[in-house]
């Protein structure tokens, strides 16, 4: 065990502090070396919060030459020459939220900084005629080709994804900006661009039909952040520590990591990737806290489900053919790019003969954040009463006590004033399917058997919960359900007992009627 304490760059996003500092870096320098050896211009897209930033900044210290920061990483053996380059480096996360003005003007303040160092001319007025006047004389003083790092490129729209109208304009100062990149080709050593979602090509960079988008290529699955082997091999001593703080083994450890922040996948095969905020976090802090979500409720995409009409239920378990969720997210027609690309679905599995991948939620931390920041929708209630309920609910079925969660259930929702819309059976059941959820028990909504469906199918540790949902029936109508489809049957190979429980809805209380549970 090491004396002193291993210092996490939590929220540090610039490669020099981090090597100058001592923090602690997984060393990703190989693929630096081959994603600026093999073409000229590179897109990657990655959901937030995944080391993008950190990636383009290790760029920008690799173009100017920095070879003290990369003593003992890969891409000290592999450099032989160390060229100093100028490098103009925009980080565009500093437009969120704005309007067509004020773009304008976090644009021009990006460029002053650099017209400080090369100069400006006065000839040059708009945006596009400053960027390309600095890239021709940054050319021109130092003698050499120049880099132009564009993290975040989609960060000003990405709030305005939604508004067909403001996304028009923002899109078009975007498009604007970035169109020197084409003509200044002659004067350009390497142009790399990130972001979440993929804008079409058309719509930024019309200009630009030579950028290679490495986001789903399978020698770069893991560009950013921490595979399972750099977990095991490069953070043992976290993990160790993490096991002792936690007075667990360290097998359990890794089975609570993996299930908490691992399942990501951006390609097909690809190695099991887990998010490297959340990962970092939980080290640092000893343990296993809900750290993705707490960086930022995502209210675009909250706003983009309800104009999709996507339930809950229906975010994860997709299949789809690649065209259809790495797409350009402003011309979908369903929200799964959307969903993919912003991190909240992930590859799990790919059939050749059909060439279909499976998308689903990646992980508990994912899907446990999701349904919190949904559950508003179904439940106009206090966020801290919602909590305390479902942590006691969580206890009675922990304990098999289904009657007792219930009956919880039932008091708490009559206590609650009620959104609209709840005259229909798939609210409660979508309300139903969230609350399950956030039990951290495994849940399925609707769940096909040979002969029909049924509503909610909870699985815990040691019983599996086959529940059917009536609204102003009886409890006794929908557990005549349950036993003449026989649902229990199909569910006969999972090794566990089957519990059959019939709840009513009444629509008049706003809360369970009555329910029947059989074992």
């Amino acid at each position: 065990m090491e004396a002193l304490q291993r210092l996490y760059p939590i929220g540090i996003q610039t490669f020099s502090e981090i090597r100058e500092k001592n923090y602690l870096y997984i060393d990703k320098t190989e693929y630096v070396y081959r994603m600026t050896h093999f073409a000229k211009y590179v897109f990657l897209s990655r959901p937030r919060r995944f080391g993008k930033s950190l990636l383009t900044s290790t760029l920008h210290s690799y173009f100017s030459g920095r070879k003290d920061l990369f003593q003992g990483l890969a891409l000290e053996r592999l450099e032989k020459d160390w060229t100093e380059y100028p490098v103009l480096h925009f980080d565009m996360s500093t437009a969120k939220h704005v309007g067509k003005d004020e773009l304008i003007s976090e644009l021009e303040r990006k460029l002053t900084t650099y017209e400080r160092i090369y100069g400006r001319n006065e000839e040059d007025i708009y945006v596009n005629q400053r960027l390309q006047g600095l890239i021709e004389r940054a050319y021109e003083q130092t003698g050499r080709q120049v880099v132009v790092l564009i993290d975040e490129y989609d960060a000003p729209l990405l709030d305005v994804v939604h508004e067909k109208e403001n996304l028009g304009v923002l899109r078009n100062i975007m498009r604007n900006f970035y169109s020197p990149l084409k003509a200044c080709d002659p004067y350009l050593k390497y142009v790399f661009l990130t972001g979440i979602t993929k804008f079409s090509q058309l719509s930024i960079f019309s200009e630009l039909n030579n950028i290679k988008n490495i986001s789903m290529d399978e020698p770069y699955a893991a560009i950013c952040g921490i595979t399972e082997d750099e977990m095991l091999t490069q953070m043992k001593e976290d993990m160790e520590r993490l096991a002792a703080k936690l007075n667990i083994p360290s097998e359990e450890v890794l089975l609570k990591l993996k299930e908490n922040y691992d399942g990501y996948h951006f390609t097909y095969p690809s190695p099991d990737i887990y998010n490297p905020f959340s990962l970092l976090n939980a080290f640092a802090d000893g343990k296993f806290g809900s750290y993705w979500f707490g960086s930022g409720t995502p209210t675009y995409l909250i706003k983009m489900l309800e104009k999709f009409g996507v339930e809950p239920s229906e975010i994860g378990n997709n299949h789809a053919e690649v065209s259809a969720f790495d797409a350009p997210t402003e011309t979908m027609t369903d929200i799964i790019p959307l969903l993919y690309q912003s991190g909240y679905i992930t590859i799990k599995d790919y059939d050749e003969s059909i060439d279909l991948y499976t998308l689903d939620i990646p992980n508990k931390e994912v899907r446990l954040g999701l349904m919190k920041s949904l559950l508003p929708n179904y439940v106009a209630s206090k966020t801290r009463e919602t909590t305390t309920m479902v942590a006691y609910l969580s206890r009675d079925i922990r304990n098999d006590d289904m009657d007792s969660a219930l009956r919880r259930l039932q008091t708490f929702l009559s206590t609650i004033p009620y959104c609209d819309n709840t005259r229909y059976e798939g609210h409660y059941q979508q309300m139903f399917y969230i609350i399950f959820s956030l039990l951290g028990s495994f849940v399925d909504v609707e769940v096909r058997t040979p002969r029909g469906r049924v509503d909610v199918v909870l699985r815990t540790k040691t019983t599996l919960y086959v529940m059917e949902l009536k609204l102003d029936r009886t409890a006794g109508e929908a557990m005549e359900q349950i036993n003449l489809k026989n649902y229990p049957e199909r569910f006969a190979l999972c090794g566990l007992p089957v519990v059959k429980v019939a709840i009513n809805f009444d629509s008049e209380r706003c809360t369970i009627g009555d329910w029947i549970i059989e074992k």
